[in-house]
């Protein structure tokens, strides 16, 4: 039996950006629906208006989510979080920054600059096996 996943999904979107697409590339890669993210308008720095987008997905969707996310990274992608893993989870939540340019054409590619924030997170109860669970979820999209 698989452990439980959850996994939530935060994206800020700007006036310049166009929502319908990340809207668009979430359907086509992760079979995320428009309607399962909520919308939050907000005020930039600069009265800008900004977008933040956020959907929480559980269960069979999560699982072909985290699926769909490792099989799509480049392999020394999936491998340099690995390496770094200590620095990449909190208690039973492995965070992951993806760019959201690549995201729009149809990649998976790490970036911490204007990202998508990905946290996902499955009961661990053992601090021992973090890291083993971790990189089993990273190397086979399943747990």
């Amino acid at each position: 039996m698989e452990k439980r996943l959850e996994v939530d999904i935060q994206v800020i979107v700007h006036a310049t950006e166009d929502l319908e697409k990340i809207f668009a590339a979430f359907k086509e890669i992760f079979d995320v629906d428009r309607e399962e993210f909520a919308m939050q308008n907000l005020t930039g720095h600069f009265e800008n208006p900004i977008t933040l987008l956020h959907s929480r997905i559980k269960k069979k969707k999560a699982q072909f989510f985290v699926k769909k996310l490792v099989s799509s990274m480049p392999r020394e992608q999936v491998n340099t979080v690995i390496e770094d893993l200590e620095n990449r989870y909190d208690d039973s939540t492995l965070y992951l920054r993806i760019s959201k340019q690549s995201l729009v054409k149809g990649e998976i590619s790490l970036s911490d600059k204007e990202p998508v924030k990905i946290k996902i997170f499955t009961p661990i109860y053992k601090q021992a096996d973090l890291e083993r669970t971790f990189t089993t979820l990273l190397t086979q999209g399943t747990i």
